[in-house]
């Protein structure tokens, strides 16, 4: 990176902590510190959800993505715009009226506390995780940029966001969300226009389509019913439908968003920009990394885009295999540029696949030569373009937008843990009368200790695979039980606490077993949520129909 690079970085970064430090302004209570005094409008509340999900990880992850397998990931989403709806019909105007910090709040007065408490402890222990996975996205980008080691490169992204999520709370984390909105779609935006430039100087933009398409990248929707395979348009629909209404239904990192909004009205607003606005923008993300898929093929690409172990690699005894394989890497490349320039699919093909054999095979060398067997090149193919391909300037925009992607996004999951732990825990079980100072203390000390947390998870993430994965598996472990131990809160009159506390347990049992067991580990992630959920619904209904306090009046 250049001099003017490094500023643009710098510029951002210290406008993004001062403004943030201003927003702590009427922060001096409880309510104000969690929830900014019920006072946002429903944009900046709408573009403060998506923005939780278009972090770091999404920039880098997505794109590394797209860039191996193409546009199929976007099947994810297709569950959101209807979860979305039913969201803003339901739990919106539930969760507003109740006049709740935390959504478990709720459970307590539906059922007991033990319910409350066991939900909200899954939801820490499953945020928190997913946290750490979002903090490894730049991560991964800043210790290739700079050459410094993961944990140093994870502590400098972790305390400025950690001081001024502590200092502003939830309103200092709204508002960077919006700006931080701002500079992603632009930034990405950007992009598009340099890798389509580029492409467009060798190719029509017809036959870059006919490339992609070749190759499989521009198949979006998959109709099989393989429950192993990971993305497909019924994974989507009815596994992401349940991951997105549990995630934003039962998630305290998104409900909290919408009981920021002013009214009922304005917080249904904000949901429903997402349902409409998400996918466009994932849409934007996934095109940019299979245009970088077909930029590279008229550009050399590095062998392997994680280049970390480079000097571990040359000073070991696989040296010389390594080094003769980089050169039948260059004439394999150079022969599938050929093909593609003369619009021959077939050697093309033939081509891609020698190119894609190469590069396993390099991968391989590494991880015997290193012993890192978690070794993986995904997360480091948009960092190593941006780095490397795109202009003076761009450059520090685009590291900015990683770095505010990642504060932003993670800040606002920080708060959600704070809120949790002081709420449904702090103020519940260990001092329940105490002053609004006393508990703003604390809620600034729990920030604190979560976001160093999640800095020892983020350590131990970068390599284990696309993180968009990754931090979608960790959350998929626990958000399909909880959707189900909402279901039975809100919309069945005869589940009883007995029922929906074992229920809640049955659940997290069962999709540990599915997860890791040798006869279902195959199945796909997304259907954890809809195991999760059924069977929550399901045992917890069973046991509520033998509870002498079945027929209890509901709480109101």
């Amino acid at each position: 990176m250049r001099s003017l690079d490094w500023l643009v970085v710098v510029v951002y970064l210290v406008w993004i902590v001062y403004d943030g430090l201003r927003r702590s302004k009427g922060t001096d209570k409880v309510d104000g510190y969690f929830l900014a005094n019920r006072s946002l409008p429903w944009w900046a509340v709408g573009l403060s959800v998506m923005a939780t999900q278009m972090s770091a990880v999404t920039i880098v992850g997505t794109t590394g993505q797209a860039y191996l397998t193409g546009l199929r990931f976007i099947q994810f989403y297709f569950g959101l715009p209807l979860a979305m709806i039913l969201l803003s019909l339901t739990a919106v105007p539930f969760f507003t009226r109740a006049r709740v910090y935390t959504a478990y709040e709720y459970l307590e007065r539906r059922f007991d506390v033990r319910t409350r408490s066991l939900a909200s402890f899954l939801f820490l222990m499953g945020r928190a995780f997913s946290l750490g996975v979002t903090l490894a996205a730049p991560s991964v980008v800043m210790s290739a940029v700079l050459g410094w080691t993961l944990p140093v490169t994870v502590l400098a992204i972790c305390v400025p966001m950690i001081v001024y999520t502590t200092l502003g709370g939830v309103q200092a984390v709204a508002w960077t969300d919006v700006k931080q909105m701002f500079i992603v779609v632009g930034g990405m935006s950007a992009a598009v226009v340099i890798l389509l430039y580029g492409i467009l100087h060798n190719v029509t933009f017809g036959q870059a389509l006919h490339l992609a398409g070749a190759t499989g990248r521009l198949k979006a929707i998959d109709f099989g019913l393989d429950l192993r395979e990971t993305y497909t348009f019924w994974s989507g629909m009815i596994g992401g439908l349940f991951l997105m209404l549990s995630y934003f239904g039962c998630d305290q990192s998104q409900v909290q968003r919408y009981l920021t909004a002013k009214s009922i009205d304005e917080a249904r607003q904000s949901l429903l920009m997402s349902a409409f606005v998400k996918i466009p923008l994932q849409l934007l993300i996934l095109t940019t990394g299979v245009l970088v898929f077909v930029y590279y093929l008229f550009q050399t690409p590095p062998m392997l885009f994680n280049r970390a172990y480079d000097a571990q690699v040359a000073a070991s005894p696989h040296a010389a295999e390594y080094e003769s394989l980089e050169k039948e890497f260059d004439a394999a490349v150079a022969g599938r540029r050929d093909a593609a320039v003369r619009d021959d699919r077939e050697e093309f093909l033939a081509g891609d696949a020698r190119v894609r054999d190469i590069r396993d095979r390099a991968a391989g060398i590494v991880r015997q030569a290193t012993g890192d067997e978690r070794y993986n090149d995904v997360n480091y193919v948009f960092p190593t373009f941006i780095t490397t391909q795109m202009p003076i300037g761009l450059v520090g925009l685009m590291i900015a937008a990683i770095f505010t992607a990642a504060m932003s996004a993670s800040g606002g999951e920080l708060n959600a843990l704070a809120t949790a732990t002081i709420i449904d825990f702090y103020r519940r079980h260990f001092v329940k009368a105490a002053t609004d100072t006393h508990y703003l203390l604390v809620s600034k000390l729990a920030t604190m200790f979560w976001g160093l947390f999640a800095c020892v998870v983020a350590m131990y993430s970068a390599n284990q695979g696309s993180l968009i994965e990754v931090v979608n598996r960790y959350g998929s472990f626990f958000y399909g039980s909880l959707l189900g131990v909402f279901i039975l809160a809100i919309l069945t009159e005869r589940a009883t606490a007995r029922g929906a506390f074992w229920g809640l347990l049955a659940g997290m049992a069962v999709v540990l077993i599915v997860a890791f067991a040798p006869g279902t580990r195959d199945i796909a992630f997304l259907w954890h949520n809809l195991i999760g959920a059924a069977v929550v619904v399901i045992v917890g209904m069973t046991i509520s129909a033998f509870d002498p306090r079945r027929g209890a009046a509901r709480a109101q």
